[in-house]
């Protein structure tokens, strides 16, 4: 699986989009409508299908439904992560299967969509998740955290002898976070700052992702900390 390093100048001018649904109607519908409002799109079926593609074509964004023949679509994107690439995911779900979304989560995708979907909605939440990808990249400053630094729009840790790839939500925590370090930021307002879904406990969960990447023991962490009742506060270094 090849990493995506292909820049985004513009967040939703002629975006790479890949589609993966094992139902031929929503890849078509969803292909289609995405190149009508100014997206190149491809599809696959599978799993299989679009690892192979990925190995030859680079994208800005990756949709990905949950329920597919062979491997499931979070298995597939917790592939992508452990990997090491930080494309930007979009999950589908079925109506009600809440434990999909949460699983989506904590694998790392950027967010998600239940089915059955209105093709404008997930356009709109493709153009947010690009939007936030290419801002986040936009910004200018180095923070360290014990053994590692953050350089925005790297979407890296780095240490003396090793990084570490951050998704896109980790990223946007950071970015968050290095605007007010020292102060104590709710779930709502960290939310509100990364562009992100206040439910799900989708906040609980990117700051355990990132808490198991710059933490040497998650259990008492040293510069990512809850402050019980009110929030979370980040305790580093702006270089």
């Amino acid at each position: 699986m090849v990493k995506n390093d292909r820049k985004i100048q513009n967040f939703n001018a002629r975006a790479h989009a890949l589609v993966v649904d094992d139902d031929r109607r929503i890849r078509d519908l969803v292909c289609r409508y995405l190149i009508e409002h100014g997206y190149v799109a491809m599809s696959a079926s599978c799993a299989r299908e679009a690892e192979d593609i990925m190995a030859r074509f680079d994208f800005d964004v990756l949709v990905l439904d949950v329920m597919m023949p062979g491997e499931d679509g979070v298995s597939f994107a917790k592939r992508i992560r452990d990997d090491g690439a930080n494309i930007p995911i979009l999950l589908l779900t079925a109506l009600g299967e809440a434990e999909d979304r949460i699983k989506g989560l904590e694998v790392g995708v950027d967010d998600y969509l239940v089915k059955p979907f209105e093709p404008r909605e997930l356009l709109l939440r493709l153009n947010i998740i690009l939007k936030r990808s290419f801002e986040a990249k936009s910004q200018n400053y180095r923070i360290r955290m014990g053994e590692w630094d953050y350089v925005s729009g790297e979407d890296v840790l780095y240490s003396d002898d090793m990084e570490v790839a951050l998704t896109m939500n980790e990223v946007l925590l950071l970015d968050a976070f290095s605007g007010r370090i020292g102060d104590v930021l709710s779930r709502d307002e960290l939310a509100e700052l990364c562009g992100l879904d206040a439910g799900e406990r989708t906040i609980d969960v990117q700051i355990t992702r990132l808490r198991r990447k710059i933490e040497k023991d998650t259990k008492s962490p040293q510069y990512l900390q809850t402050v019980r009742g009110k929030g979370y506060v980040l305790r580093a270094e702006m270089l």
